[in-house]
């Protein structure tokens, strides 16, 4: 950027600018559009059937068919892509999470009649093994409960290789193994899904904020009080996360991820600074019930809170958000642009 020696008060009025609404609109420096959107879903066995999340209001994990309905909404609202989450009965979960690849699991049978219905939207899945392990891991443990690297990424090659052959669009690895990345890369190519995208949860941490996230797809009662922390990041680090944005891109990542969002907006400053690659964040699902239960209370203005909170990702440097949000900031885009 330019150095330049800014003329003194009362030369320079930076409010001059600020005191209409044309000009204002004028010189700002990011816009929210539904082109920034990515809507989390969560999808559960058998028809008709929609169970509320407690934890997250307005949030509802609904069966096939009703996903289907809400995938026309979505479509008809422009939003580019889902990011479509499994709950799991616990008949389906393992030690080896044998049920990720299966050809006829949720997952697989989802993507496939989404992508059926509507070819234009985007189809992101979660490659990670928490939602069919009985002890809520990410990966496959030893005697000890610690999470195996390359055996736990051999089950993550199967299980992307399962959404590819579904039809997923991008599959996103979740899980924080080192090295997975690239596995999952050379596995894809070999099996000539090419132009499968990899968005990879690069600088995920380990954080109290995925709570909720945890209830609604089940997997927090067989996590008990286990962490993730000898995989995900320490909260406390950033510097670690552009190392890991590196080797992420460097094995062949599309898209990198920041998780949680507005608590990590720094680093999402500084990977998009690093490496200048499309970075999104993820505004996850404790910040999604922190908004509501003040939007509920009366405490903040949702609409105008909600735009805010997404702007600022924006100005950070994110490319794109996935929120829970997305679908009623959609709607509200269309009545007014943010």
């Amino acid at each position: 950027m330019t150095q330049f020696v800014a003329a003194a008060f009362p030369a320079r009025r930076p409010r001059r600018l600020r005191k209409h609404d044309f000009s204002r609109r004028l010189v700002r420096e990011n816009v929210l559009t539904v082109d920034d959107l990515i809507y989390p879903v969560f999808v559960l066995e058998g028809e008709n059937r929609r169970e509320a999340i407690a934890s997250m209001p307005g949030i509802e994990r609904l069966s096939l068919d009703l996903l289907l309905q809400e995938a026309a909404e979505l479509v008809a609202l422009g939003i580019p892509a889902i990011a479509l989450f499994p709950v799991i009965g616990q008949e389906h979960k393992s030690l080896d999470a044998t049920a990720a690849w299966d050809d006829q699991g949720l997952v697989q049978r989802t993507v496939r009649a989404l992508k059926a219905a509507f070819p234009q939207l985007g189809v992101i899945t979660d490659v990670a093994l928490d939602p069919y392990t009985t002890h809520g891991q990410d990966g496959i443990i030893d005697d000890s409960g610690y999470v195996l690297n390359e055996v736990t990424t051999r089950a993550l090659v199967k299980q992307a290789l399962s959404h590819a052959v579904s039809g997923a669009d991008v599959v996103a690895p979740s899980d924080m193994m080192d090295g997975r990345i690239g596995a999952i890369r050379e596995a894809l190519e070999s099996h000539g899904f090419s132009n499968t995208q990899i968005m990879a949860y690069s600088a995920k941490y380990a954080s109290h904020y995925y709570g909720p996230f945890r209830d609604a797809v089940g997997s927090a009662a067989n996590l008990g009080k286990s962490s993730k922390e000898t995989y995900q990041m320490d909260p406390a680090n950033s510097d670690e996360a552009l190392h890991e944005v590196g080797m992420d891109i460097a094995e062949g990542a599309d898209m990198v991820m920041v998780k949680p969002g507005m608590p990590y907006l720094d680093v999402v400053r500084r990977v998009k600074d690093q490496y200048g690659v499309p970075t999104f964040a993820y505004q996850v699902s404790g910040e999604y019930a922190m908004h509501m239960a003040a939007i509920q209370n009366g405490w903040l203005k949702e609409r105008e809170t909600i735009l805010e909170s997404l702007i600022c990702f924006k100005r950070a440097g994110a490319d794109g958000i996935l929120t829970y949000f997305a679908k009623r900031v959609a709607q509200w885009l269309r009545q007014t642009p943010a």
